[in-house]
């Protein structure tokens, strides 16, 4: 049966495997679990810097503030 969340093999080198491994042990995770929450985590930040970036361009010195409830009337 396929698996319902698609696989993703990633390389490591053996400094990097070896910190991950003795960190998962110390919070009682997997390696693969530690991993994936570690991606995550990534993956959320850069999407907040990208974010960030179109707020910046698009916050402008005299323009017309809306207040929130007015925004999605």
């Amino acid at each position: 049966m396929p698996t319902k969340n698609p696989r993703v093999s990633v390389t490591f080198e053996e400094d990097a495997v070896d910190l991950l491994a003795s960190i998962a042990k110390k919070e009682n995770k997997s390696v693969s679990g530690l991993a994936k929450e570690l991606i995550l985590d990534a993956l959320d930040r850069r999407e907040d810097l990208a974010l960030s970036s179109i707020a910046k361009i698009r916050d402008k010195k005299g323009l017309k503030k809306v207040e929130h409830e007015d925004a999605w009337k």
